[in-house]
């Protein structure tokens, strides 16, 4: 039922607690009374179970919905509550003065090129349960719905009552109050939006841009980076070009390595459908575009078109997102993060103007603090959700009827769902074969026949040289108990003549010649196996040859051409790794066992010349590595964790940080100078957190709006029913 709930203006909002009155009713009895379930394990059969709510999973706007705390205002952030960070600029709210979380006797908080002010406040105060409960004991209760005569008149709210609308029906459960982590922050939305506001200040996109004609009047008022205040030229306005943005020549730069990428099978979308035509923009990125560009992409892409400083900072702040969301989180490599994170925002508002600090920025701060209490956030995002969600959107046939369509398109599903159980000769979606499944292989005695693989292609043929095995010869006809079928098979001779194909499926995952990959939209012919120690060996996969023996047994070897990894050829600098390509090693050892291959895969690295790649590990969804005891779920391609990725934050010196891009002084404003359009110097207008303010439920419009998602299916990355954008069209029938 709640799935029918179509965002807009006609949506619940902040009377959700009516639709949800049922499914409290049913929580608050599985907790007090349970329910009689049957179990074969115990010997009755019956057992009395329980059920608790644990946390919510939603969007930023549905927290607001569901937690009855205002996700707009200048407390907009749930968790410093009143002690939030921010102040007013021309036509919004934004969330800035993170140095308010350092330590008191920190050297920047005296600093004035933040925002021309000293930093007196302390840290904001952690509101335990106990906290937020006093502050819903003073929450006015309201009457739920719209009409002026049932409670939706607009009502101002008491300083007593901060950003609370409404006291939580979920407050109703017994343990709920007790809960720490009640409301996830949602990562997925989170990133996307920090993507986008990134994405479009460094390539002054004229519709994302936070670097707009107002954050330059915010500067002037602020008195603060002189050298980006617009001024006056005659009768025109004009705008110095900050460093914090690429120059025309560096969007095409820019642009054409994103256009340039190619991932692996599945891995991504084809980024170069998301570059505008002239160069100049990246458009229609979903969540998945945008979590891949910021931990895979943008790092490699601005380091040479912006300086250190700046690119430095950003790295930080992407390497950052691929701890967070790595498959294991270590608590104490999210309490360095958590203060990292810190150094983080304080350069970045040294850095961009105080308009780029929406409240998407500052919930960065509090996504370590979460991971702490709730865990991987793959078990906490709305991923799986939006795809969901994409599926049910995908019912309606009538748009003026949606709720219906997917409650018509929901009932057929299940009917479908249920018949499909009796179909055993009938392919259905639950004995379709993955895309990538390479069947079963028999189990040997011998691991190097263990090395199999399903051949892709058409097969060709490779001639080999002659090798005798005499001695093995006669140990089997002694009947020598340590010859075996296996051992025998493995020292005869091989076929003379060994079959070569271009692809194969090894372990569910594809590679693919590099001859052939070169041809393709996708890249699969990056392999990388590890060594004796610690060390990785990088290479490009260049036949797949298939060795034939006695009695049915077969090897599959891969020949690579491998690269040199010594000092001068591969250099690691802010956790990425740059090979040089052309340097090839190990020309006399070239095979592995198909078995032993790890896919990579390379992108080009603009800062250090055409042969030099930015290796790229692949972590594979759905492929575990199952041992015999059935404990462990290590990744089998990449078990990653957050400890693999080093965050570290240089303080630096930001006397010498300057913002005034020198190849390209000024930037002319469409628009002859009026009185209002005039710099002015006036910060009557400026408010703080200091501010007393009240705000109705209705007039929270000081804030920047939550990014505009264009709709639920754009935020998702179903590889199943988006096969036109995926990276799937490279098929193996060319």
């Amino acid at each position: 039922m709640l799935s029918l709930l179509i965002p807009g203006p006609q949506s619940p909002a902040k009377d959700i607690d009516v639709f949800l009155r049922p499914l409290i009713d049913e929580l608050k009895e599985l907790w007090v009374h349970g329910l009689d379930t049957r179990d074969a394990a115990y010997e009755n059969g019956v057992f009395r179970m329980r059920a608790a709510l644990l946390w919510t999973v939603n969007d930023f706007p549905a927290r607001s919905s569901l937690s009855g705390w205002s996700g707009q205002g200048y407390r907009a952030c749930p968790t410093c509550n009143e002690d939030t960070p921010s102040m007013r600029v021309i036509g919004k709210t934004a969330y800035f003065g993170h140095r308010r979380f350092l330590a008191t006797n920190h050297h920047w908080r005296s600093n004035l090129q933040f925002d021309g002010r000293t930093e007196r406040k302390r840290p904001p105060r952690r509101f335990s349960t106990t906290d937020i409960l006093e502050q819903l004991r003073r929450v006015k209760t309201g009457i739920p719905g719209k009409h002026p005569n049932y409670g939706g008149v607009k009502r101002k709210r008491g300083d007593d009552e901060l950003n609370w609308r409404k006291k939580s029906i979920f407050y109703e459960l017994p343990y709920w109050a007790t809960i720490e982590l009640k409301h996830n922050l949602d990562v997925m939305h989170i990133e996307k939006n920090v993507c986008d506001s990134l994405l479009g200040t460094l390539l002054a996109d004229p519709h994302k841009s936070k670097d707009t004609d107002n954050a330059r009047r915010d500067l002037a008022k602020l008195g603060i980076r002189h050298e980006l205040h617009l001024f006056e030229d005659g009768n025109k306005l004009m705008k110095p070009a900050a460093d914090y943005t690429f120059s025309e020549a560096n969007r095409r730069k820019f642009c054409r390595f994103i256009r340039s990428v190619k991932f692996p099978d599945g891995f991504a979308s084809n980024m170069s459908k998301k570059v505008a035509q002239n160069d100049s923009r990246l458009l229609g990125l979903k969540s998945h575009d945008c979590h891949v560009i910021m931990q895979r992409l943008l790092p490699v892409g601005c380091r040479s078109l912006v300086t250190k400083n700046i690119w430095s900072t950003i790295v930080k702040l992407c390497t950052f997102f691929k701890q967070l969301c790595a498959s294991t989180v270590n608590v104490s490599d999210m309490v360095e993060a958590q203060k990292q994170l810190v150094l983080i925002l304080c350069k970045l508002e040294r850095i961009f103007p105080p308009a780029f600090f929406d409240i998407m920025i500052h919930l960065v701060l509090h996504l370590p603090e979460e991971a702490i209490l709730g865990g991987p956030v793959h078990m906490r995002w709305m991923y799986p959700f939006e795809r969901y969600l994409k599926r049910l959107k995908d019912y309606v046939r009538n748009a003026a009827k949606p709720e219906g369509s997917i409650a018509e398109g929901y009932v057929i599903d299940e009917a479908l769902t249920f018949c499909s159980r009796y179909f055993d000769d009938v392919e259905t979606r639950f004995n379709r074969p993955d895309r990538n499944d390479d069947g079963m292989h028999p189990t040997r005695q011998l691991s190097v026949f263990e090395s199999q693989c399903k051949p892709l292609g058409k097969q060709s043929y490779v001639e080999l040289d002659n090798n005798d095995r005499d001695k093995i010869y006669a140990m089997h006809r002694m009947q020598a108990p340590e010859v075996t079928t296996e051992l025998l098979s493995l020292s005869s001779k091989t076929n003379m003549v060994v079959s070569s194909y271009p692809a194969c499926i090894v372990n569910g995952v594809r590679f693919v010649t590099h001859d052939r990959d070169v041809r393709l939209r996708t890249q699969n012919s990056g392999v990388s196996v590890p060594g004796t120690g610690q060390e990785m060996f990088y290479g490009q996969l260049q036949q797949i040859l298939e060795f034939s023996y006695l009695n049915g047994f077969s090897v599959v070897l891969f020949r690579c051409k491998w690269f040199k990894c010594d000092s001068k050829h591969m250099v690691t600098e802010n956790n990425i790794t740059s090979i040089d390509i052309n340097g090839e090693a190990y020309k006399d050892d070239q095979f592995i066992l198909a078995s032993q291959a790890k896919q990579v895969f390379y992108v080009a690295d603009p800062s250090r010349g055409p042969n030099w790649c930015v290796v790229q590990h692949v972590k594979h969804r759905s492929i575990w590595d199952i041992t015999d005891d059935g404990l462990s779920d290590i990744d089998l391609l990449q078990h990653n964790s957050s400890s693999n990725f080093t965050l570290f934050v240089d303080l630096g010196n930001l006397q010498e940080i300057n913002l005034l891009r020198r190849d390209q002084d000024v930037i002319p404003i469409v628009q002859p100078v009026t009185n209002a359009s005039r710099p002015v110097t006036d910060d009557s207008s400026f408010l703080n957190d200091a501010d007393e303010m009240e705000l109705s439920d209705e007039e929270d419009e000081s804030v920047e709006e939550y990014a505009d998602e264009e709709t639920d299916a754009e935020n998702d990355i179903d590889t199943e029913e988006d096969d036109d954008d995926r990276s799937y069209h490279a098929s193996d029938s060319d």
